[in-house]
């Protein structure tokens, strides 16, 4: 079984990440902030990866802190995970609709962490979570993975709708990514490494 693991102890906050790949989409977590719980359960799902994570931290301030150090452990397990990253597909991409909203996410298991990020959201909060921290969770994730990520939202009027299919998307997208070809010896790259 590919599973990775981070812990991540500061001042601000203390998080700890379980990532396994070839899961069933099981989400056991104890978050703080309740839409970024929300998140990583359809990520979990969507992916159908066995994630738990522990996130607690100085939400008394605001959530960027534990949003972010998330993001963080996400990557790192995510990192670990994938090992040499030998027989993997590399590539994966979604087109996932919620609702009015729909989202597009490609992803390359690159070794090098690169985002693009163009998610125009209607609405600045979610309940009480700044939507702007979104893309601090998917480039905390991305910069600790190593991996390139591009997010577009391609419609929607609906701010958790968008955020949403994004989710979801990026599920879809991560499992296309680390699924295994058997087909493939060693890495999916001319340089023989990724």
């Amino acid at each position: 079984m590919r599973e990775g693991q981070s812990t991540r102890k500061t001042k601000e906050t203390e998080v700890a990440v379980v990532w396994k790949l070839d899961g069933s989409g099981k989400a056991e977590l104890a978050i703080e902030v309740g839409f970024l719980a929300h998140m990583l359960e359809l990520l979990a799902k969507h992916g159908r990866f066995d994630l738990t994570v522990r996130a607690a931290g100085d939400t008394e301030v605001d959530d960027h802190h534990l949003t972010e150090d998330t993001g963080i452990g996400l990557g790192e397990a995510l990192r670990e995970a994938l090992g040499d990253k030998a027989s993997i597909n590399r590539y994966g991409s979604a087109c996932i609709p919620m609702d009015e909203a729909l989202a597009l996410v490609a992803v390359d298991i690159s070794g090098r962490p690169y985002l693009t990020y163009d998610v125009p959201l209607p609405a600045t909060k979610v309940g009480s979570f700044d939507t702007e921290l979104v893309e601090e969770l998917l480039r905390a994730l991305v910069n600790h993975a190593g991996i390139t990520l591009h997010v577009r939202s391609l419609a929607g009027r609906n701010t958790h709708h968008i955020i949403e299919a994004v989710c979801k998307a990026l599920g879809h997208a991560l499992r296309q990514a680390v699924g295994r070809d058997d087909t493939l010896a060693g890495a999916l790259s001319t340089k023989g490494m990724i």
